[in-house]
């Protein structure tokens, strides 16, 4: 994966934070991510996220479910063995509606719950990095991308004008990889980033 640097800004304060996000990306920098301690109402919207997929994601998920239950029940009556009990029907559809419902169901939910943790990067054995270590504790961080346009000095500055308390650059890998926090020496220490 390739490493790229970033400016972190600590914050200290959410009624801080908000209009600085705002700030930040109506002056033309890229956001990589705002990690909060707590959930803030209309954050997605300040940083222009988009509604979530996840609940088409979950028709989906049913739609299959429903399938796989109508046709793998409808072959096992029809085809693969057929028993004439009293003279009824093989596609006897008010019979299969508890197990239809139940996969529909199942396949939803597992499949939800996969994709969420797909989505935020949150399964087992993945990992990110950690960009302020209190930010799940007190601390609000936001993460600026530096590209080709950007200045660091520039938006260590503007980070500095807006009201972020610490600021740090740290050069790390974007997505997630594969690993076990316990199976490193140092696993939370940022080499050449002073941390608030």
């Amino acid at each position: 994966m390739a490493v790229k640097k970033f400016v972190v800004g600590i914050f200290t304060d959410e009624a801080v934070l908000f209009p600085a996000i705002k700030k930040v990306r109506s002056a033309g920098y890229k956001i990589h991510d705002v990690y909060t301690p707590m959930p803030i109402h209309g954050m997605d919207h300040a940083l222009g996220l988009r509604e979530t997929s996840l609940h088409t994601a979950g028709f989906i998920y049913g739609i299959t479910g429903t399938t796989t239950a109508l046709s793998g029940i409808g072959w096992v009556f029809n085809s693969d063995w057929p028993v004439n009990i009293g003279g009824k029907s093989h596609f006897d559809l008010p019979a299969w509606i508890p197990i239809t419902f139940e996969l529909t169901v199942l396949f939803s939910a597992v499949g939800m719950f996969l994709t969420f943790l797909y989505l935020n990067q949150m399964a087992p054995f993945v990992r990110k990095h950690h960009f302020n270590l209190r930010s799940t504790d007190d601390q609000f961080t936001m993460v600026v991308e530096l590209t080709e346009k950007s200045n660091e000095e520039e938006v260590r500055a503007f980070l500095q004008g807006v009201g972020a308390t610490g600021i740090n650059t740290q050069a790390a890998e974007t997505g997630w990889w594969w690993g076990r926090y316990d199976k490193d020496k140092t696993p939370f220490e940022h080499k050449g980033a002073t941390l608030a």
